[in-house]
């Protein structure tokens, strides 16, 4: 199969490249804004700008794709806030125009997306059914570009995940999980909201449900994240006990107390029943993703 991976050296772009290109069943090109963070077998590197209609349509020229992941985006939330029309650029319009080449193309397009499209007042797990409701600008970019899809093509499927954690590799941003290790390694005391819920989802889980998700088989939207609904305070608290640190450096507060200059949907955590039934779906534990940042 001929896939190309936007967003590839990206945390999870990259992740779902190595897992793509383990056994050379696919034709594999990759590109990102940026060189090639880390070079190896399997696929073939460009470098291109999403945002420019024409390296679009470069990217599709050369490598004729069959399927298209979607994993680039803009996604510093703070950043989005203050930067809205950069924002909009490459988390919408892009993503529009993406769609609309996958569409003339006849391939299948397979998009990363996020929790943050939801207003976190519902008081259970959102289900796809749910009417997205975006509380800050990140979240309607991711919206916007969603309902975009739809517009365009039908062949495609959309991936809600959030706070992904796993190893990242040099050169990528961090994440909590890791990002807790460290910081307690440190010996430096850390503030972690205590009232803001979600689900989160173990990088090696999203790029086994996008493996699933390349058969045109199935279409729609789909939450992929991870079982268990904590607290972004608990998700520390686990991760401080699993490497056996100091949870006392751990500081819960509520959001409000933090004061961030960003709003953030309350409670978002995403069911993963639709994953489940569609095609087997089985997030690991937090636990289990854990054990992966044991070797960091």
């Amino acid at each position: 199969m001929r896939i190309l991976i936007l967003g590839a050296n990206g945390f999870v772009g990259r992740r779902i490249l190595q897992q793509l290109a383990q056994g050379g069943k696919h034709t594999l090109t990759a590109s990102s804004l940026r060189p090639d963070i880390c070079p190896g077998p399997g696929y073939e590197f460009v470098e291109a700008d999403m945002c420019q209609a024409d390296a679009l349509a470069s990217l599709f020229e050369g490598c004729c794709p069959e399927v298209v992941i979607n994993a680039a985006a803009l996604s510093v939330v703070d950043y989005c806030e203050q930067h809205p029309d950069e924002a909009l650029r490459m988390n919408t319009t892009a993503v529009e125009w993406l769609a609309q080449r996958c569409a003339e193309s006849g391939c299948r397009l397979l998009h990363l997306s996020t929790d943050f499209v939801f207003d976190g007042h519902k008081g259970a797990p959102y289900t796809e059914d749910d009417l997205p409701c975006p509380v800050n600008h990140y979240g309607k970019t991711k919206w916007l570009a969603e309902q975009a899809i739809v517009r365009h093509t039908a062949n495609h499927a959309i991936l809600r995940v959030e706070v992904v954690y796993g190893r990242p590799l040099a050169g990528q941003h961090g994440n909590i999980a890791l990002l807790v290790k460290q910081r307690l390694e440190q010996g430096q005391a850390m503030r972690v909201a205590a009232d803001q819920w979600r689900t989160p989802t173990f990088v090696g889980d999203i790029c086994q449900a996008v493996e699933a998700l390349l058969s045109p088989a199935h279409c729609g939207t789909f939450h992929i994240a991870g079982g268990e609904q904590m607290s972004i305070a608990e998700l520390a608290r686990r991760t401080a006990c699993f490497f056996s640190l100091d949870t006392e450096l751990l500081e819960p507060m509520t959001t409000a107390s933090m004061q961030e200059a960003t709003p953030r949907p309350q409670a978002t955590p995403l069911s993963v029943e639709k994953a489940r039934q569609t095609f087997g779906y089985a997030p690991h534990t937090l636990e289990e993703g854990l054990r992966e940042l044991a070797e960091t």
